[in-house]
């Protein structure tokens, strides 16, 4: 049974994700895990298991190499399984109508993952995570590189192949060299503590700076606002003078840039 827990972690399959290929609740997974022996399983949830390995006996499971043409075999015989149980759609499926099939299941596994990790998390550890991850996609198209971070992620942990290149390939090249450069240099404790000191308060004078500058120009935009509400005799905006002030707005900021 450890191999076989190892084997779901190697593939990434959630305990919620397993479930729902089984057809049993997210209990009934950890009682079959804690079992000492596949065979004690009930038969057809041991068979649906076997065969989502792509295997005849448990005995087998000592055997399977895990690389990314096993992952991909395993992701798509549960993917095919899967897709048959949700033909009738939850309220999850019905509020995906009308992306590709194949977007539906990316979401789907990924609110599963989600969903186990803050089942079991008792710290705010898990939270955090899934709150900053908000923020990357919120911020992915502020800045390319985070595309190219996402797919060096997806490569150093062996779900995708190192060559495989979807965005812009000579500038994803050197982002990847770049960054395995640094993962390298940190995991080896190659810098000085001198030198990590002066770089993260560069960084974070960076970052201050950017807030300030957001900050600045937040406050530009609301005076620009109440400026131009009073210049119209608005006391608020709503939708039927809304592009009246959006104008007034636009004509008091070229104003300034004029003076």
């Amino acid at each position: 049974m450890d191999r076989l827990n190892e084997l779901l972690h190697e593939l990434g399959i959630s305990k919620v994700k397993l479930a729902k290929f089984l057809g049993v609740s997210r209990q009934m997974i950890y009682n079959y895990l804690e079992l000492d022996d596949i065979n004690k399983w009930p038969k057809d949830k041991k068979v649906l298991l076997l065969n989502l390995f792509g295997i005849k006996s448990p005995e087998e499971l000592e055997q399977i190499k895990v690389d990314t043409d096993y992952i991909l075999s395993v992701e798509n015989r549960m993917n095919n399984i899967l897709n048959e149980n949700d033909e009738s759609g939850g309220a999850t499926s019905k509020s995906l109508v009308g992306l590709k099939k194949r977007d539906q299941e990316l979401v789907h596994n990924i609110i599963d993952i989600m969903k186990e990790r803050l089942e079991d998390d008792k710290t705010d550890e898990s939270y955090y995570i899934f709150k900053y991850m908000y923020h990357f996609i919120q911020s992915l198209d502020t800045s390319k590189e985070l595309k190219y971070m996402l797919a060096y992620v997806s490569k150093a942990t062996g779900f995708i192949k190192p060559l495989e290149f979807v965005f812009d390939e000579e500038e994803q090249f050197v982002f990847e060299s770049i960054l395995f450069s640094g993962m390298t240099l940190y995991n080896n404790g190659g810098a000085s503590n001198a030198k990590i000191a002066e770089s993260h308060r560069r960084f974070v004078n960076q970052i201050e700076h950017k807030i300030e500058e957001k900050m600045s120009r937040t406050l530009e935009l609301n005076s620009a606002k109440v400026q131009a509400m009073r210049e119209l005799g608005y006391t608020e905006i709503n939708e039927a003078n809304a592009a009246e002030v959006f104008e007034k707005i636009a004509e008091i900021q070229s104003r300034k840039i004029t003076n």
